[in-house]
């Protein structure tokens, strides 16, 4: 049986290396620090968009390369081993796919070929606050008027909301839970930016009585399954996001250290050192393993849910533990500005948060184990 990734798989991971590793560096990502810029390069996701990498999961017929989420989390673990300025997870894993996969045939002749070409950005907004369940929102509402929907309420960190042309987002209704994608050109619209620990731009989403027509209705009272599709894949795509950026900090870290010397040797055959980088190289695997293992039974549309929250705990766990090793072996280079790994301690932290506490979630786990909802077969 063959475990490895197929020659296409790696041809993708290949393609998205070279393009990102030529692309991005420190100096093109130092005009984004300290909101300077929107961290957005457009021009390099246009280059993206022109290879087909964000596309990569979408159907040929829609204008996409046609293959599945396995090869689209590996496109996204390159966008996190370059921490690139583009909306690769928003676009790509929580507007996308939903979209490909729930919406209706016209809504899929009208979004997918002009978000593959790059005439449209999406994104969705799958936060409130005090909420972390997607599937059951509470801070907007929606009332028929007729056949369309009017949504009152608030949506939280929602990456690329002032960039983007649509947004996904799920609204409590009278018999269920709603899935719309929203025009944020639309009256009673207001965006409000955030400032978080990574640069990226996200909004607060606030609407008064937003007016949504029924063509761009996905479901109009079954959604809570499809946001909790939609967040299964978004929080694996984090977790392939954190792996590159965790591989690429622990490996900066390496380099570092088998050239920093001490004492006429390189710091690297330290013993302190050497045991520090080792934790280092068996986090990120461990993260590797589970994450790619959630990935595999996602792309095969397999029931994935103790893969998933397996995994989101290895990615909490290693970014805190990475940037914590690898800012110490560097010793005060670590948090110099003028160093690379500051970023990445930035996005390894944004990362973690994002995902929640590690804690929180292996208590959720035992919970579901001890139920016997968690079981291996």
């Amino acid at each position: 049986m063959e475990f490895g990734f197929s020659e296409e798989q790696r041809e993708v991971q290949g393609l998205a290396r070279k393009m990102l590793t030529e692309q991005v560096s420190a100096a093109s990502l130092a005009g984004y620090d300290e909101y300077r810029e929107p961290r957005f390069d457009q021009s390099l996701w246009q280059q993206l968009l022109e290879a087909g990498l964000p596309s990569v999961a979408v159907q040929q017929r829609y204008g996409g390369m046609g293959f599945g989420f396995m090869e689209l989390a590996l496109f996204i673990e390159e966008v996190g081993r370059s921490i690139a300025p583009v909306p690769a997870v928003a676009h790509c894993v929580s507007a996308l796919l939903p979209i490909q996969r729930f919406a209706s045939e016209a809504m899929k002749e009208a979004i997918l070929p002009a978000a593959v070409a790059g005439e449209i950005l999406l994104t969705a907004a799958l936060s409130e606050p005090l909420n972390e369940d997607p599937g059951d929102p509470r801070a907007v509402v929606a009332s028929r008027e007729g056949e369309a929907l009017v949504l009152t309420g608030c949506k939280t960190a929602v990456p690329f909301a002032a960039q983007a042309d649509r947004i996904l987002l799920a609204a409590r209704t009278e018999d269920g839970v709603a899935v719309v994608l929203l025009d944020p050109a639309s009256a009673g619209v207001t965006l409000e930016s955030l400032q978080v620990t990574s640069f990226e731009p996200q909004c607060e989403l606030l609407l008064e009585a937003v007016r949504v027509p029924a063509a761009d209705v996905i479901s109009a009272r079954d959604g809570a399954s499809i946001m909790r599709w939609i967040a299964e894949r978004t929080t694996a795509a984090v977790c392939a996001h954190q792996l590159g950026a965790s591989d690429c900090a622990m490996r900066m870290a390496a380099s570092y250290t088998s050239q920093r010397k001490q004492f006429d040797v390189p710091v690297a055959t330290f013993q302190a050192v050497g045991h520090r980088m080792a934790d280092c190289y068996i986090d990120v695997e461990c993260l590797r393993l589970t994450t790619y293992q959630a990935v595999s039974l996602l792309d095969s549309d397999v029931a994935a849910t103790t893969e998933v929250q397996i995994a989101k705990i290895w990615a909490g766990d290693t970014g805190h533990r990475v940037s914590y090793r690898a800012q110490h072996v560097h010793g005060g280079t670590g948090i110099d500005r003028e160093y690379p790994l500051w970023r990445y301690c930035l996005w390894l932290r944004q990362n973690e948060m994002t995902l929640g506490c590690s804690a929180a979630l292996v208590a959720g786990l035992g919970k579901r184990i001890a139920e016997g909802e968690a079981l291996f077969g």
